[in-house]
């Protein structure tokens, strides 16, 4: 009645019921909910509906999900505000599921949608959410796929091999409903003994940007968000994970830029995550300079930037550039930072006040929420924010990318030497396995548990067929357990298990302590902050006291381990004096010990700088077989034609590595089979460089495998054995020595010499390098042009054959040198690569296009100019290997 009195009165023709209703509802749908609006109209509409805490909630990312939560305290106020906000439309910009690995895609699927239906419908303005995850080489969830490790992949030198992988990746990601991937890492490897080498593309801006364009676009074009890693340049000096650096412009243009700017200009990525480390002073996670001025300004880039996990409050507990974590909130994010990306839902009351309080400018803030929201209408969550639970359901089955995992892996694989052709092997040969990393199958960083790895030793026994002919054993270990840290139930304070602990503010245990408990082990590593908030993190002591229970009678190893300034007293005998502060050491004592005995036991304990580390160690319940390994290895080998070692290393996130030596007795391991006159094939299962000098001449093959995934154990033993050749390429360089680090290919003319005086400048292998099981002849390079206008391009052409015996694939480089330059150029730099299949005698004419880009260089004024002159055209097996040249002039 009211409707038609409505139209009465305006004195217009009376429509239906039904148009009525119709034009009420376009009336009062908001512009945002509109899908035929404008994306920047929907969100400058949502934008303006929005509360201070809404837009705070679309800034913060936290991994958690619903489980176990009444929505009631949702709807109540869960986060400590008068209305929560959540109940207001939150729901973090990519609000994870709990990283709970183990469910599979069905699972995770439904988890998604129930979360997006609370989200959508019982929220004030039902903002869907971005779910999140890591997809370095394979989504870290049950059931997906393990691909070769990033490394492995830039190995390689194959686009069409790395866009094959990722378009598989992305294809499991969304099925699961996960719309944001945290990868790719594109930092560049300068100096290997970094842990987290393994994660990236190697040492070449060049080869770093062609594989992360390749992956990035695979993902984008099923629009799911990537997310490239991480911004800027996070190794430093001593190729130590995210150590300060202070690299000029002219070298972050040149070398760490280049991968980023190409995964956003054309790979299109729409997001971006920070560096822990400080770039020239300043945090990377609140560098003005760094986000909003090159990125967002000089670059253009429209997507948000979210930083690395905890990153935002390392300006107050690390880089100590803020008071607490409100000011480190404010400098982040004007800055340009637009997402805090927190490991725990709690931090949020760290991060929030500045965002309520005004100190935060209101335009910085409604430009990050813009950014959020822009990629929110871009994936189409807001008309379709659920994933199809059928499609998942038959995920869970799913094997079909088992394929593309084997081939990658095959194509990942580095022959570093064949003496005597050793490789491939025969299958009728009795052949003896060796190694924990045969039989362990590791992924490496950053991998979810695959679906259905095959170990090396597993694919070597399927391919032979004859399970007599494959022996096994370990042989050695990566990391032999000489001690372990006391467990509780040796220790005893009264009844308790553990012992007594005094901390005092002071350095001689004067007065009272300060804070007294029990500490159940001595296992303790005090970097970010002190024991506790009522000590300074510079200065205190600690003493512990209580029992020791023998668990054996016997003489047993025992002692203490960390930084220094440690005492350990059994009976109140001093054993181990180790109290002046000087370094990081180990000292055990032998001590005849009687079981069920109580010992007792005082240890002191003085930090004066911080960064503490403290350990209560012993042998008590370790079995060391290292020497019984070794022995049955070498029995063992008289039996075997052929001897395959699988060498590995340890690596990764807080693992950088002062040495790049097999680590444990792996290298003793070799030597010892080399000794036996057998054949021995090393298998080197790892990310990073290896230092060989200890063996390689010892043995007459080296196959590196890197982390081949979860087909590894079957792409592995069919390289082995000849069904596929190797033709992977090194993307970092191998030194002779750690104390020629860093080492990279493309370096600038020294202003002496390269040398040591007791040590080669020169590499163990070089960047590019690989060998195959027949040989490739290179020749006949033509310019299509010797002399060019600027703006001109030409082609270098050359013929390749395969003169041996095998089909095989060649990686053929083109590399250019700027002979004269006003200012200093690298020696050379990769600009090329195509893989090439050839049969036995079969030849092929390979074209490079030379454009004018690959001929840019910086000048003294730090603009992009291409310079008169004569460039060196090199093309070739590796950057040594540079077979052919030529000329190229530049008018």
């Amino acid at each position: 009645m009211k409707i038609k009195c409505f139209v009465a009165i305006l004195g217009i023709t009376i429509f239906s019921l039904d148009a009525i209703n119709t034009f009420a509802q376009k009336q009062t749908t908001p512009v945002y909910k509109d899908a035929k609006a404008s994306i920047d109209d929907r969100v400058k509409d949502l934008l303006a509906r929005m509360t201070p805490e809404e837009k705070f909630w679309q800034l913060f990312m936290i991994p958690g999900d619903l489980d176990g939560v009444d929505k009631k305290r949702y709807q109540n106020g869960i986060f400590g505000l008068q209305v929560s906000a959540v109940s207001q439309g939150g729901g973090g910009v990519n609000q994870m599921m709990s990283y709970n690995t183990s469910e599979n895609a069905f699972t995770l699927a439904k988890k998604i949608n129930a979360i997006q239906k609370f989200f959508v419908t019982e929220t004030r303005l039902g903002i869907p959410i971005i779910p999140f995850d890591e997809a370095l080489h394979g989504l870290v969830r049950q059931g997906a796929t393990a691909f070769p490790q990033a490394i492995g992949l830039a190995a390689s030198f194959d686009t069409e091999n790395m866009a094959n992988v990722a378009r598989a990746i992305a294809g499991e990601t969304k099925v699961r409903g996960i719309r944001d991937i945290l990868t790719p890492v594109v930092n560049i490897a300068s100096d290997v003994r970094w842990g987290r080498t393994e994660e990236t593309y190697g040492e070449d801006p060049f080869l770093s940007s062609q594989m992360g364009l390749a992956f990035v676009s695979a993902f984008e074009k099923q629009n799911i968000i990537t997310t490239p890693k991480h911004f800027i340049a996070n190794v430093g000096d001593g190729g130590r994970d995210s150590y300060p650096i202070h690299f000029n412009e002219r070298m972050m243009k040149e070398i760490y830029y280049p991968p980023f700017e190409v995964a956003i200009k054309q790979g299109k990525s729409r997001s971006l995550m920070t560096a822990y480390n400080s770039i020239d002073g300043t945090p990377a996670t609140s560098n003005y300079q760094l986000l909003t001025q090159k990125l967002k300004t000089d670059w253009g880039f429209g997507g948000f930037v979210i930083s690395d996990a905890g990153a935002v409050g390392g300006a107050s507990v690390l880089h100590h550039t803020a008071t607490g974590y409100a000011q480190s909130t404010i400098q982040a994010i004007e800055g340009g930072l637009d997402v805090i990306f927190q490991t725990e839902f709690d931090h949020y009351k760290l991060f929030i006040p500045p965002f309520l309080d005004g100190s935060i400018s209101k335009s910085r803030i409604d430009d990050a929420v813009s950014r959020v929201l822009k990629a929110k209408f871009d994936l189409g969550l807001f008309e379709n924010p659920y994933v199809s639970e059928k499609d998942a359901e038959k995920a869970v089955s799913d094997k079909r990318n088992k394929s593309v995992a084997k081939a990658a892996a095959q194509k990942s694989f580095v022959l570093l030497k064949n003496e005597q052709s050793i490789l491939p092997l025969k299958t009728e040969k009795k052949i003896l396995v060796l190694g924990e990393d045969a039989t362990e199958a590791r992924l490496g960083g950053y991998s979810g548990s695959g679906n259905g790895k095959i170990s090396i030793l597993e694919g070597i026994r399927k391919r032979v067929g004859q399970p007599g002919n494959v022996l096994y054993t370990k042989g050695s270990s990566r990391d032999p357990k000489f001690y372990q840290i006391i467990p509780a139930n040796f220790l005893r304070t009264d009844t308790t298990s553990g012992l007594k602990a005094e901390f005092f503010d002071n350095l001689n245990f004067s007065g009272s302590p300060v804070v007294t408990r029990i500490d159940k082990k001595i296992d303790f590593m005090w970097t970010l902050y002190a024991p506790d908030r009522k000590l300074a993190k510079d200065l205190y002591s600690v003493r512990w006291t209580g029992n020791l229970v023998a668990p054996k009678t016997g003489v047993f190893k025992i002692g203490l381990e960390g930084n220094d300034g440690f005492r350990l007293f059994i009976n109140d005998k001093l054993l181990i004096d180790q109290w002046e502060k000087t370094s990081y050491h180990s000292r055990l004592i032998s001590f005849n010990f009687e079981k069920d005995k109580k010992y007792a036991v005082r240890i002191e304990f003085q930090e004066t700088k911080g960064n503490a580390y403290i350990k209560f160690i012993s042998d008590f319940e370790v079995i060391n077989n290292v020497d019984k390994e070794l022995a049955e290895a070498v029995s063992l080998a008289k039996q075997a034609d052929v001897v395959v070692i699988a060498a590995g290393i340890k690596e990764g996130e807080f693992q950088d590595r002062a040495m790049l030596n097999l680590p444990g007795n792996q290298e003793q391991l070799i030597n010892e089979m080399a000794k036996t006159g057998k054949p021995v094939v090393v298998l080197l299962v790892g990310g990073s460089a290896i230092t060989m000098n200890n063996w390689i001449d010892h043995v007459p093959a080296v196959l590196n495998v890197w982390y081949p995934g979860e087909e590894g154990g079957n792409a592995i033993a069919e390289t082995l054995f000849g069904d596929y050749n190797p033709a992977g390429r090194l993307p970092i360089t191998y030194p002779v020595h750690e104390s020629q680090l860093p080492l990279v290919y493309n370096h600038k003319p020294t202003g002496r010499g390269d040398d040591y005086n007791n040590l080669s400048g020169e590499p163990l292998f070089p960047f590019g390098y690989g060998l195959s099981y027949t040989e490739f002849e290179y020749s006949d390079l033509v310019l299509s042009k010797r002399e060019i206008n600027q703006n001109e391009k030409v082609t270098a052409t050359f013929k390749l054959k395969n003169i041996g015996n095998r089909a095989g694939e060649e990686v053929a480089q083109l590399y250019i040198r700027d002979m004269l330059a006003t200012v200093v150029r690298p020696v050379l730099e990769l600009k090329g690569f195509k893989r090439i299949g050839l049969k036995p005698g079969e030849s092929k004419e390979i074209v490079f296009e030379i454009e004018p880009e690959m001929l840019k260089m910086l000048n003294a004024e730090m603009k992009s100019v291409i310079e008169p002159g004569d460039f060196r055209i090199m093309i070739g097996a590796s950057s040594k290997a540079l077979l052919l040249k030529e000329t190229l002039k530049v008018l």
